[in-house]
């Protein structure tokens, strides 16, 4: 090459060049969206871009208030800059230690904290501990809610009841759907589980894809013909997930899931079984392609349906309204009309599955029904497995239902139910399909955790990223790495009528304690002007000795505390707090050396 060439070659390499400089600089005047949307990986210096794309990305926060290491209370809450939602809310039932409580919700302090950053809530599907605590929050915080239709309908059930119908913006998501949540946006991807309308999630965030699997299972011949949306999952895992989130339930159980089909063979049986006898069945009310089933068996055998608990007929209603339970005219009857026809025409579809004690099936069972008693006449099919802990309250109903008369079927017996949640085979199927980064089983006990987590090391994920997390932890990832950096307020919240929170961790220790020693009243009188004692003291004993046969032991403890209170010095009469403390001591220690028991001791002064 001679010099001209060289010099001609040169100055076509700068006037190449020249453009895109110039070009480059102009566009830094443009506003910072348009420029993000423009600028190409020429137009910049390579090096500079390439690392900030990977190394500086905007951080991710996932902090769950529920469902990790328990079963119920499903709550988790994503959050990015100034932006956060929360994907479901549900409640959990109490433990045998909760007396009195009826239901438990997560804590909402983070929430409510952090109310100005929330952009709604969205949920996975409609059951109780997923949806159950949603009103409580509502109430807390007004923010939109996006579901699918049914789960909609269902939650505008929950919002009648605590007057706030009409008050919360509800929006109708469909599958495949994308909601924007700030800087965030929420998939909607079908799943099967064991009510119509389940999706799982795919969070689109700043440092990458994160799936929310909700509680789901792979059934390939599902009741509404709705299969899995499992080509989505596998797109987004082509793609690269960075962090799978998946339900661990059934973790511990090896294979498949069955498909709900085979419930409906089980129930053609003994339906032929059960004929001349009126067939009651106790399922999930929320199982809407089980009640789809058993009207179907109805038609087919010419009988009436009745439907028995509330939660039963507003779950009913609401799928029939909202076309998602098929049944023909004249099938479905009122219970008042029922004793219109014959018995072995009819079948009850009742509530009480986990022998609940206000269910339906438990009053029949303990004759306490006011429309319905057991005979003998009675096919009584329990279609569900008893939740973990709820095994003896099923057992006691199957027992009184069988001192009836009745003949019982429940799982152990038939194929009488099928669980929503996926086994190991699909669980190791999801994590095939999305191939994460990092993966967090969610949705079970710790032992459902820990399981799932194995599977993940056997699908070759290191064990630095499977995180085993527990409520109020923050987990965060910057699309490189992700860890537990902190905690927030966490816990559980007691509903006890129309109080919440207002029972703690001392009332329930108070109450276990009447529970199992009961209690014992001291009243005395006293004249304020001279302390003298005027009546008593008296003793009132509940739930620790049937007085009238316990004489003895009564006289005794009065007279005791008849020696105390005489013992007692001027001073000691006008402090009542220490006089009611001198009696306890007393009364405590002398009821526990002749017992061994230790009842709560509530002394009472009266003024005269």
């Amino acid at each position: 090459m001679n010099e001209k060439e060289k010099n001609t070659k040169s100055r076509g390499k700068a006037a190449s060049a020249a453009p895109a400089q110039k070009r480059y600089y102009r566009r830094k005047s443009q506003p910072a969206a348009e420029k993000a949307a423009e600028v190409t990986a020429a137009d910049a210096p390579a090096p500079r871009t390439r690392h900030t794309k990977e190394n500086k990305k905007t951080p991710v926060r996932i902090i769950p208030l529920g469902g990790l290491n328990e079963i119920g209370k499903n709550m988790t809450v994503f959050e990015c800059s100034n932006d956060m939602f929360i994907l479901d809310c549900g409640l959990a039932f109490p433990d045998a230690d909760m007396p009195g409580v009826d239901i438990v919700i997560p804590d909402f302090t983070y929430v409510e904290r952090n109310r100005d950053k929330l952009r709604g809530v969205v949920i996975t599907h409609g059951h109780e501990d997923h949806i159950g605590g949603l009103a409580y929050l509502l109430k807390k915080v007004n923010v939109p809610v996006y579901a699918t239709r049914l789960t909609i309908g269902l939650i505008e059930g929950k919002l009648r009841e605590q007057g706030l119908y009409g008050k919360v913006t509800l929006n109708v998501v469909e599958p495949k759907k994308t909601v924007k949540m700030g800087c965030m946006a929420v998939e909607f991807i079908k799943v099967n589980h064991s009510i119509p309308d389940s999706v799982g999630m795919a969070i689109h965030t700043p440092a990458g894809v994160i799936v929310h699997t909700g509680d789901f299972k792979v059934d390939y011949s599902p009741i509404d013909e709705k299969i899995i949306d499992l080509a989505r999952f596998g797109e987004l895992g082509n793609k690269g997930v960075l962090a799978l989130m998946a339900d661990s339930t059934n973790a511990e159980r090896p294979g498949y899931t069955h498909s709900e089909r085979a419930v409906g063979a089980s129930f053609d049986n003994l339906f032929k079984k059960g004929e001349g006898k009126r067939i009651i069945i106790a399922t999930f009310s929320s199982n809407i392609h089980r009640v789809q089933q058993i009207i179907n068996c109805a038609v087919r055998y010419g009988r009436k349906v009745a439907i028995f608990g509330r939660s039963m007929v507003n779950v009913i209603n609401t799928a029939i309204e909202l076309g998602y339970l098929d049944v023909p005219d004249g099938v479905i009857i009122d219970i008042e009309m029922m004793n219109r026809y014959e018995s072995e025409r009819i079948v009850l579809i009742t509530t009480g599955s986990q022998g609940e004690p206000m269910s339906a099936l438990t009053r029949m069972a303990m004759n306490d029904h006011k429309k319905v008693n057991i005979t003998p006449m009675d096919f009584i099919i329990i279609s569900a497995t008893p939740i973990p802990g709820n095994e003896k309250f099923v057992t006691r109903v199957v027992n009184e239902l069988m001192k009836s008369g009745a003949e019982v079927v429940y799982e152990a017996m038939y194929e009488v139910h099928v669980s929503g949640h996926a086994c190991q085979e699909e669980l190791k199927l999801m994590l095939a399909l999305t191939k994460p980064k990092f993966f967090i089983p969610v949705h079970g006990e710790y032992k459902h955790l820990k399981k799932h987590a194995g599977l993940a090391y056997e699908m070759g994920l290191p064990k630095d990223n499977v995180i085993i997390a527990e409520i109020g932890n923050v987990i965060e990832t910057d699309g490189t790495k992700m860890a537990v950096v902190s905690q927030v307020p966490s816990g559980r919240v007691l509903v006890d009528g129309l109080g919440v929170g207002d029972v703690g961790s001392i009332v329930l220790r108070d109450r276990k304690h009447l529970a199992q020693d009961g209690l014992i009243i001291i009243v005395i009188g006293i004249e304020r002007a001279t302390n003298e004692i005027v009546a008593g003291p008296d003793i009132i004993s509940r739930g620790f000795v049937y007085v009238r046969e316990s004489e003895e032991l009564m006289d005794e403890a009065r007279l005791l505390l008849s020696s105390t209170l005489g013992s007692c010095s001027a001073a000691e009469m006008r402090e009542w707090n220490t006089l009611k403390g001198k009696m306890r001591d007393a009364l405590s220690d002398f009821i526990y050396q002749k017992t061994k028991r230790s009842p709560m001791i509530l002394p009472i002064i009266m003024e005269t």
